[in-house]
């Protein structure tokens, strides 16, 4: 049985530019959503470190609110709501849809994990056009988890009834890819603008500028093991 190709979803496939129009109406600055972005995994990070869990939604208001206060910016219910409906109505990058259906014309096996809850995840991937690409759509929601706790990878290789060193998991942020391989994944990093590896985490064994170079370094290394006759 060959290796199984699994995708973070927020940022590796998905634009999150999309958004920049509401940062810039709330806050002047559509520079603001990165540094959202960047809190938002701050709690979740501090979440899982201390044990507690709150749904990914519930970080990203959290983020959005905290965000606002440290502008000095008072934030409407309606910039709130704004933010999340925007959340599920992103676009794919560019090439993610041909890349993903390169692999999946390969033979490989392709699913989604995501800190987002399957209901989140699912409309952000229908919207893309890409939910038909993926065998299944995995959230850490499911184990009361976020990544990078082990227990997110964990969860997927059991769902997908393969052992965890038969995953690999693809991801455009270090803190992932990092949490998917000290839980015994392969891994891959998609270095989207401003995206850089920690150089205190092993490097990944595949390591591209967009998904299109990452998928024909996939496909040589694991293209000849996906379990076709």
């Amino acid at each position: 049985m060959g290796r199984v190709q699994v995708f973070d979803v927020n940022e590796t496939l998905l634009d999150l530019a999309a958004m920049d129009p509401h940062f810039q109406r709330i806050f002047g600055d559509a520079g603001v959503r990165m540094a959202w972005f960047d809190q938002m995994i701050q709690s979740a990070l501090v979440a899982i470190v201390t044990s507690a869990y709150h749904p990914f939604g519930a970080h990203a208001m959290a983020a959005l609110g905290m965000t606002a206060e440290r502008a000095g910016v008072e934030l409407a219910d309606d910039d709130k709501e704004a933010v999340a409906a925007q959340l599920r109505q992103l676009s794919a990058h560019p090439e993610v849809v041909p890349a993903l259906r390169r692999l999946r014309d390969a033979g490989l096996r392709l699913a989604a994990l995501t800190n987002s809850t399957e209901q989140v995840a699912r409309a952000q991937l229908e919207h893309a056009g890409l939910i038909d690409l993926f065998e299944l759509v995995l959230s850490a929601d499911t184990v009361g988890r976020l990544k990078p706790a082990p227990e997110p990878y964990l969860m997927t290789a059991e769902r997908l009834g393969v052992a965890v060193g038969e995953v690999r998991l693809i991801a455009a942020h270090a803190w992932d890819v990092a949490g998917a391989a000290r839980a015994g994944c392969a891994t891959a990093f998609v270095a989207r603008p401003g995206k850089v590896l920690d150089p205190l985490v092993d490097r990944p064994e595949i390591i591209g500028a967009d998904l299109a170079e990452v998928a024909e370094a996939i496909l040589a290394v694991d293209g000849d093991s996906n379990g076709r006759p």
